[in-house]
Formats: structure tokens, C-alpha cells, sequence
């Protein structure tokens, strides 16, 4: 693991909030499975803010890479269980395997693969339990995130800027983050 990817480690791995969630997800063995997004990018944020460790603002997404189960019914099925062990988080799963054909893109490969294709750097980024540790996965690397940056996803700039732009802006980002800089 890298300098950046063992900071973000421990500091997911010292969060009271989030590392029972990412335990819960480990304990399903989804293949490829990850929890990324706002959950990790969150935790980074206000850490660079200075702000103390709390539960997630939003959704936990949680995504993972199955061509043998590609069906939105599988994903409700793994929330729900989600749900029964750890209450009263808003899971959202989701299998990268079929996210290609909505975003009008090749087939992914796998999780990484498809987070490529995120719309910002610094969500793109996901964090698992592996038994003993957590794991970082950082397809566009964790400069971003961890600088403070936001910049659009090598698929969101030129026609799809608007779409990052957007997201940004309803986010609020900006405001609930104020050291945050663009690229």
C-alpha cells in the first residue's frame, strides 16, 4: 500500500461510524465488493476540515462486480440483509456490471473498471475490510481526495462537464466544505 492509501486506511480504520459498516459488507463476501463514494470521501474531507469522525451524511453505497448476478433483485436482496444487520443506514447497492449499459459505455471489467468512469475524482475512490485491514481502491488515485480537489473524472469533462457541474453544485460542497479548491 502506498503513503496515501495507509493514511486513508487508518483513518477509516480509526472511525467508530464507519468501520462496523465496512465489517458488515465483508461479512457478505460480494465479489468485488467495496463501499465507496460519499463514504469515503466524506470521512476524508472532514478530517481535513478538522471535524471529528460521524456517521454518513447520505446513502452507503456499496458496489460490487458479478456477471453472474447482475439483476437489480440481487442488489435489493443484498440491502435488505444489509439492513438486518446494521439498521437504520440508508444502503445502496449496487453491481458495476450492469452500470455500463445506463452510463452508454463498453462493459466494465470489474469494480475498478467502472470506477473509472465516476464523475469525480475524489468519490472515486472505495474501501473494504479484508479480515484484517482496510483495503483502498483508488482507480484515479487519492491526490484529489486528499488535497482538497475537486475535478471531474476523465468522462466528465468536455460534453459531460455540465453533469459534474451539477452535482457539485447540489451537493453543496463548496459550502459544507470551505477549504475545498478546484482543480
Amino acid at each position: 500500500m502506498s503513503e496515501a492509501d495507509t493514511a486513508l486506511a487508518n483513518l477509516l480504520t480509526a472511525d467508530p461510524w464507519r468501520l462496523p459498516l465496512l465489517r458488515a459488507v465483508a461479512a457478505l463476501g460480494l465479489p468485488d465488493g467495496w463501499i465507496g463514494a460519499g463514504f469515503v470521501r466524506d470521512a476524508a474531507w472532514d478530517h481535513l476540515h478538522g471535524r471529528p469522525p460521524g456517521p454518513p451524511a447520505a446513502d452507503v453505497d456499496v458496489v460490487w462486480f458479478s456477471p453472474e448476478r447482475p439483476s437489480a433483485d440481487a442488489d435489493r436482496a443484498i440491502e435488505a440483509r444489509l439492513r438486518a444487520a446494521v439498521p437504520g443506514v440508508a444502503w445502496s447497492v449496487t453491481n458495476q456490471t450492469r452500470m455500463h449499459g445506463r452510463n452508454g459505455d463498453p462493459p466494465y471489467r470489474d469494480t475498478a473498471d467502472a470506477m473509472r468512469h465516476w464523475p469525480e475524482t475524489a468519490t472515486a475512490v472505495a474501501a473494504r475490510w479484508d479480515g484484517e485491514r482496510v483495503r483502498i481502491l483508488a482507480p484515479l488515485g487519492l491526490a484529489d481526495l486528499l488535497g482538497g480537489v475537486i475535478r471531474p473524472g476523465p468522462r466528465f469533462t468536455g460534453a459531460k462537464r455540465p453533469v459534474f457541474e451539477q452535482r457539485v453544485a447540489s451537493k453543496r460542497w463548496r459550502e459544507r466544505w470551505p477549504l475545498l479548491r478546484d482543480a
